[in-house]
């Protein structure tokens, strides 16, 4: 659907050249949630805009469902841009005009009729749930009831591919929730690709299918997230989930401070459900001490995490510790 081939971005800062993405390659499946996540800074928004041009890539192709977007003139990619929606942290609505007016601009300049244009609008005025707020201003509006404005809009023409930069980073929770249920509602019934630029990991384990880790403009890593979460290769990965886990670990638990062997474990799914650890102390002479323990649920599934101190002697702890990825546990001696 989406593909990116050693796409680069770079401004200039007086004698200097800054490379805000640098040889990024993605493939973006259809039908997919894509997460982008990084810190302020990484290049994540510029990548994003990349794709639809809002910014000019300096080097690399770009091609969704097989056309190289790079090389078409203004036209053409005004024609192209119909199948890629956008919405934005702040929402970039129109502030004088009406919820109604906003929805229905981008049809107006595709040159609707008035009743083309009414029947669009009431219908995704109902699908976002804001069919009271019509002739509402934006002023009037909560924040995710600003967002849900911009989200109709963005579906306005109907397109293929939906982006979505920092969408509900200016959002409270619950509220960031109530959006991310409509974007996953919008990909099912609408078999819509999204992408979904953000720098809060608790976006991504609630809503995307797989996810590429961003860090001076380049990808350090790319998974699905269950993979990521099970076993996260780079300090980056590893700081993201360690926030989610209230840095419980980094905080409380330091190495030196036992005498056994400290492992980190880390289990998908069905594995989460069975009694690992009380089968590992019936099976293995050891002593078990659980330091800490955390589970995080994913859009399809739960990750689980366990922090144990082995005791006893060295080839039994070995022993115990390969039985635990016998069992399809990931397991991290500290």
């Amino acid at each position: 659907m989406i593909k990116l081939e050693n796409l680069s971005k770079s401004f200039e800062d007086g004698d200097n050249r800054i490379w805000a993405v640098k040889d990024v390659n993605l493939q973006i499946n259809k039908g997919e949630i894509f997460g982008i996540i990084g810190l302020s800074g990484a290049g994540k928004s510029t990548l994003i805009r990349c794709i639809n041009r809002l910014e000019e890539p300096s080097e690399g192709k770009i091609y969704i469902e097989g056309v190289d977007i790079t090389s078409l003139d203004k036209k053409n990619l005004r024609n192209m841009r119909k199948d890629i929606g956008m919405i934005f942290q702040h929402f970039n609505l129109l502030s004088q005009k009406t919820v109604y007016k906003n929805i229905a601009f981008p049809l107006e300049l595709e040159g609707l009729s008035k009743n083309e244009i009414d029947s669009r609008v009431n219908t995704l005025l109902d699908y976002v749930e804001l069919s009271d707020k019509k002739d509402a201003y934006p002023s009037q509006l909560s924040g995710g009831q600003k967002q849900r404005v911009a989200i109709a809009r963005a579906l306005a023409n109907n397109p293929k591919i939906l982006l979505s930069d920092e969408g509900t980073s200016a959002l409270d929770p619950k509220t960031t929730k109530s959006i991310l249920e409509l974007l996953n509602r919008i990909r099912k019934e609408f078999n819509l690709t999204i992408v979904l630029i953000t720098h809060q990991m608790e976006v991504v384990k609630d809503i995307c299918d797989r996810v590429a880790i961003i860090e001076d403009g380049k990808i350090i890593e790319m998974n699905t997230v269950e993979e990521l979460f099970k076993n996260p290769k780079t300090k980056t990965a590893n700081a993201f989930i360690s926030g989610l886990k209230f840095n419980v670990e980094d905080e409380t638990i330091k190495p030196y401070q036992f005498k056994g062997t400290l492992i980190r474990l880390s289990f998908l799914g069905e594995s989460a459900k069975k009694p690992i650890v009380s089968q590992m102390i019936r099976k293995f002479d050891i002593d078990v001490n659980i330091l800490s323990g955390n589970i995080n649920e994913l859009m399809s599934t739960s990750v689980g995490y366990l922090i144990l101190e082995l005791s006893g002697e060295k080839d039994e702890i070995e022993r115990a510790i390969e039985h635990l990825k016998n069992e399809n546990v990931n397991v991290e001696v500290m």
